[in-house]
């Protein structure tokens, strides 16, 4: 068993979890959730107090405080403990046992309706009652920097950033000795050290991973400097695959902590290199059997051509779940290798949809939607992209003929994004979602909520701030 796994049986109950912690010197529990954003919010319970009917009466906690959960005057939700998920933490000072929890209205004890993680389990319920599939496998690549350094301030007469990494090509000029071999911009693809300075970080990062339970297939240096990286996860069913998405930032996160550094999923925190994007493998199965393995293009089935067609067809109002920031829209430019060209190809990689070919066994076959990043919240980003695969299924839409020249020297003309930011995307979200309604998995409300929170308190703050670059442009017209 890996080192922060806890046995099958003891995830059976509350009974036998409360049994296993107090024979084993568990000191505390820690119960979370998930927002939103897909930020995880969590708080502390000491084993004395913890028994079984606190488990089956649920956590209580404020909703009102939750950005985008409920208003003040029905701020009351419960959480109910998902014991599948239960891990010891690996970064807490005591024993601690954590886990993720649904959330649910205290007076119906029904699922609450915005709860992110409700809408994943509507989901695998929806395909399962399809009749198409009865399981979906993700497999998300998510890519992030690791900074030594990172300010930033804002304010009505300020607005600045500053990021540094010993990996930085910028400090090619330091007296720092450890600073004489640095990666070119872009050019941070698979060097060996002393190039690549943050390989042993990442081995305790993949290290952490499995002894949670997450299965980890590789680890490397990405394209881009200041220390960008990428730790690929083995595929799973869709839930499982979002919970090990949040339980993979959070190692991230904290084993960099441990180092100095400063993990970041922000998909372009630095200008002039690539991004880090979140490359989504998919596959739909029934009965144990692939479905997506054919006699069609790249060895595709009919069945998968129609999911691509169904992910083009909704590709800009899908990036409101997959690509939710404003900073995501900094990185799906032209040049950077960014899928920016709304097309599928048979490995190419500047193509939306991509089809991998390092293996073309049945098993093996799938495909890669590549414009999604890491700050996307896999709770709505997975749902979102299978509904509209779904949807193409349903419909039979077929994306069209595959566009396998080099798209940026072909002279092919495609859809792209479109260019205005978040709130364009936003714009076409409204426009294109009666998709997501399908089997009830996301509502009317969420979507109008998530629309209003996104534009109130991301968009429409930084389309209103002065940009730096504005005065270099501006200050002597």
């Amino acid at each position: 068993m890996a080192k922060y796994m806890l046995p099958d049986n003891v995830k059976e109950s509350a009974s036998a979890l409360l049994k296993w912690a107090t024979e084993n010197d568990v000191r505390e529990f820690d119960i979370r959730f998930i927002d939103l954003k897909g930020v995880v919010h969590h708080f502390s319970m000491p084993t004395e107090i913890m028994d079984e009917g606190v488990f089956e009466d649920g956590f209580g906690f404020d909703g009102s405080s939750v950005r985008g959960f409920q208003a003040i005057n029905e701020s009351d939700l419960i959480l109910m403990a998902d014991l599948s998920t239960a891990h010891i933490d690996p970064f807490f000072a005591r024993k601690t046992i954590a886990f993720m929890c649904d959330v649910y209205d205290p007076i119906t004890r029904e699922p609450y309706g915005r709860d992110p993680r409700g809408v994943a389990r509507r989901a695998e319920a929806y395909l399962k009652t399809s009749g198409i599939a009865d399981t979906a496998y993700f497999g998300p690549e998510a890519e992030f920097f690791m900074f030594s350094n990172v300010q930033y301030e804002t304010g009505p007469n300020v607005s600045m950033y500053r990021v540094d990494s010993k990996e930085g090509f910028w400090n090619s000029a330091s007296n720092d000795p450890s600073m004489a071999y640095l990666n070119r911009i872009k050019e941070g693809y698979f060097p060996l050290p002393p190039l690549d300075k943050t390989h042993d970080v990442r081995a305790e990062m993949t290290e952490t991973l499995l002894g949670v339970g997450i299965p980890v297939e590789v680890h490397h240096h990405e394209v881009g400097g200041g220390g960008q990286a990428e730790i690929d996860i083995k595929f799973a069913p869709l839930m499982q695959m979002a919970d090990y998405l949040t339980l993979y930032k959070h190692v991230i996160k904290n084993v960099a902590a441990r180092h100095g550094l400063i993990a970041t999923f922000m998909p372009k925190p630095l200008f002039e290199d690539n991004g880090s994007g979140m490359h989504v493998h998919q596959s739909l199965w029934k009965d144990g059997n692939t479905l997506f393995y054919g006699d069609e293009y790249a060895n595709l089935s009919e069945m998968a051509l129609y999911y691509i067609g169904g992910i083009l067809k909704h590709a800009t109002s899908l990036m409101a779940f997959t690509n939710p920031t404003t900073n995501s829209y900094r990185r799906l430019v032209p040049g950077y290798e960014a899928p920016v060209n709304l097309v599928y190809s048979n490995r190419n990689r500047s193509a939306a949809i991509r089809i991998p070919v390092y293996i073309n066994s049945p098993k093996a076959k799938r495909i890669e939607t590549r414009f999604p990043d890491p700050t996307a919240n896999p709770y709505y980003a997975f749902p979102a992209l299978l509904l509209a695969g779904l949807d193409g299924i349903k419909n039979k839409i077929h994306p069209g003929d595959a566009v396998d020249v080099d798209l940026y020297e072909g002279n092919v003309e495609t859809p792209t994004v479109p260019k205005g930011g978040l709130n364009a995307i936003l714009n076409e979200l409204e426009n294109d979602y009666e998709y997501l309604l399908a089997g009830g998995v996301f509502t009317e409300d969420i979507v109008k909520s998530y629309i209003e929170y996104k534009r109130e308190e991301e968009a429409d703050p930084v389309a209103m701030r002065p940009h730096p670059y504005e005065f270099q442009l501006y200050l002597d017209i």
